[in-house]
Parts: structure tokens; sequence; C-alpha cells
């Protein structure tokens, strides 16, 4: 008996231990996932309490971050701005940004580093274009950051969306230089009518595509074209892993399935043909199924959603045990998501400044302090401990 009474408390223990981050119902709870943690993993509670340093106020809708080498930090702004944000100060607007069309959700959106700025100053943008006719596409850009920060020169196209898009919605997107190879995230513009272009190879619609740092399609893509993979919603987050090197992304669900997913060369993520969410106005998705042959299943997914930004794999010192950590952006319900992982499963999840700020971008300081964008706020946030 006293075996039994104690296998019992130990059993409830465990269960309490095992339950998810408090969360609201489920959207579409006909779903149920394919292993046990590959959502609502057990809750986490590491005992941090962030110290918050404001670095920058008042901008206009901040999108992406980046770190220079040298000190200070590059801030997209989606009207349109390339800021340099050093000791303080937020810069004047850097000249040479291309001219971006600022509508519904488009505008400037990411900015990177490419692997060899030290000596090249070459930094990535990728932004709405405006296209003839009314229309506009993902765009990714290079250029070269002058010695002060103040100026872009010799900016050029690398990636333009095929086909242009009536739909001012559903851009992505994230850059990501990696092993000599440019990767672009992009959306499929939300409509009824383009969404299902993500499962076309002719179209960059939900795709990521991977291209040389000049704009050709890397040699060894699976398809012979840019496109690398296929079958996203709206990806706007993507990083390295600093362990193995693989490339992650973070994408936008409808009602419920938001994704966090392992980028492989020719893989089908599904969309617009599964999702472990439902349609805004309640009814199914595609399939109406979460799973189906040819398609790889997110490594990780939200019901109700985070409405995730970017996001970062921690890789410093101020927070040593997190390293290789998934810390990501929420705009609804808002604030920072920790995810551990086991592999390339997610064993357990946290949530910091829940309801606090729309967090839009995440990314990790030269000291291993983190970086967090607050979007409808304005401000350019340091967390450390």
């Amino acid at each position: 008996m006293r075996f039994f009474l104690t296998a019992l408390i130990f059993g409830a223990a465990t269960a309490a231990c095992a339950q998810g981050v408090q969360q609201g119902a489920k959207n579409a709870p006909q779903f149920e996932p394919q292993w046990p943690t590959q959502t609502r993993a057990p809750a986490l509670d590491s005992g941090v309490d962030f110290t918050i340093t404001e670095l920058a106020t008042n901008l206009d809708v901040p999108w992406g971050v980046e770190v220079l080498p040298e000190g200070g930090y590059l801030v997209t702004e989606r009207s349109g701005q390339l800021r340099l944000i050093r000791d303080g100060v937020v810069g004047a607007p850097i000249t040479g940004v291309p001219d971006v069309l600022a509508a519904g959700q488009g505008g400037l959106l990411d900015v990177a580093l490419a692997e060899d700025f030290a000596t090249s100053r070459v930094i990535y943008l990728s932004y709405a274009k405006r296209m003839p006719d009314n229309m506009s596409a993902t765009a990714a850009a290079r250029g070269v950051l002058s010695a002060d920060g103040s100026a872009l020169t010799d900016v050029r196209d690398i990636f333009v969306q095929s086909p242009p898009s009536p739909t001012t919605k559903h851009y992505g997107s994230r850059v990501v230089p990696l092993n000599g190879h440019v990767y672009i995230t992009t959306g499929e513009h939300s409509s009824l009518a383009e969404r299902v272009y993500a499962q076309d190879l002719d179209k960059t619609y939900g795709k990521v595509v991977r291209v040389t740092p000049n704009g050709e399609a890397a040699s060894g893509n699976p398809f012979g074209t840019a496109v690398y993979t296929l079958g996203h919603r709206n990806v706007q987050g993507a990083d390295v892993h600093p362990d193995t090197g693989a490339l992650w992304t973070l994408e936008h669900g409808p009602r419920g399935g938001d994704e966090l997913n392992l980028i492989e060369a020719g893989a089908n993520y599904g969309w617009p043909v599964v999702s472990y969410g439902i349609r805004y106005s309640g009814g199914d998705i595609g399939s109406g199924q979460s799973s189906g042959e040819g398609f790889t299943q997110p490594r990780y997914y939200w019901d109700p959603v985070i409405a995730p930004g970017g996001f970062a794999f921690y890789d410093g010192d101020m927070f040593a045990d997190w390293q290789g950590d998934v810390l990501a952006s929420s705009l609804n319900p808002g604030g920072l998501v920790r995810l551990t992982l086991e592999g390339n499963r997610v064993s357990g999840e946290e949530r910091f400044l829940t309801g606090e700020m729309r967090v839009r971008d995440v990314e990790i300081d030269r000291d291993g302090a983190i970086l967090i964008l607050d979007g409808a706020g304005g401000r350019l946030l340091r967390l450390s401990r």
C-alpha cells in the first residue's frame, strides 16, 4: 500500500511539473501533437528577473535589429528608415536605403550583416518593394555601409519575389547569410487566391529561398531554382543554431498553428494544405488535417498563437545556462518566449514580459545581453542580469 501511495504522489507531481505555461483554450482541439512536447511543453521557471535598459526610444515601428562588431546597432523602421544607434544616440536615417512600400504589413523589414562584414562592410536588407500597377513584392538588397555608418552605397537587389502581389500582407521576411549563401524568407500574401502559391515551385510565395551574395540561385538547391523549401505561411523569424549550424525558422499560423521549423533542403511544410490552426472565420484550412504524406512536421507549434516575429538562439556568457535555447518574440499576447531543446525537439517553455509589449525582434548583444524591439512602443531594449 505504501508503494502504491508513493507512486500516486510521484505521478501527480510529475504531471504537475509537465503542465505547459498558462494560456487560453486551443482553437483547434481536434488536433493532437505527433509527440508529447510538440506543443505545450512543460513550463519552466528559471528564476531570471531581467534588468531592462532602454537603448533607444521614439522609433517608428522598429522591425529588425543587428549588432555591429565595432559597437552600436542597426535598426530598421517599417516606414523606411535604417538607423545607427550608438551610445544612446539615434542617428539620422542612413542614406541610400531602397525605396519601400510602407503600406499594410509592408515596409523596411530585416537587416543582417554579411559574413565578411568586417572587411566588406556589406549588409543585407529585406523590404516590400513597390512594383508597377499598384503591386508589391518581398525583396532583398545588399549595400555597403560607410565607415561612419551614415550611408549605403552600391545598393542593388539580390532577390525580388515573383509574381508581384496586389495584397500588402504577409511579406515575411528575414535574411540569414550562412556558409557563403543568403537565405531569405517570404510570406504568401495571405489572400485565399494567393496563399495556394506557397505550394507552387514556380513562385516564391511562402518559401525559404537560397541565393548567392550576388543574387544567383545557389548551386545545389533542391529544385534547380532559388527555392530551398516551400509550404510556409509568413516566416518572420530565422536563425542559425550556434552548435549545429542548422537553420531554423519561425512563422505565423492562422488561429493557432504558429510554427518553429527546422529547415531541410527540399522540405514541404504543408501550408495551406495542412495546419495546426483554423481559419479566422472558424473553418478548416485546406484538407482540414494537421499532417499529410510528404509534409514536414513543425518542431513545435502554438495554439493559441504567440504571433511570432524574429527569434534568436541564445549564444553568450551572460545567461550561459541558456546556451542554444530559442528566444522568440511575441506580438500577441506579447513578450519573450524561451524554449529549451533536447536534440531537435522542444523540452520546455518559459515566458517573460507577457502582455507588456509587442516584441518584434530578438538579437544577442556582444556581451550576451538580450536585445528586443518593442514594435508598438518604438523602443530598443536591453535585457541583462
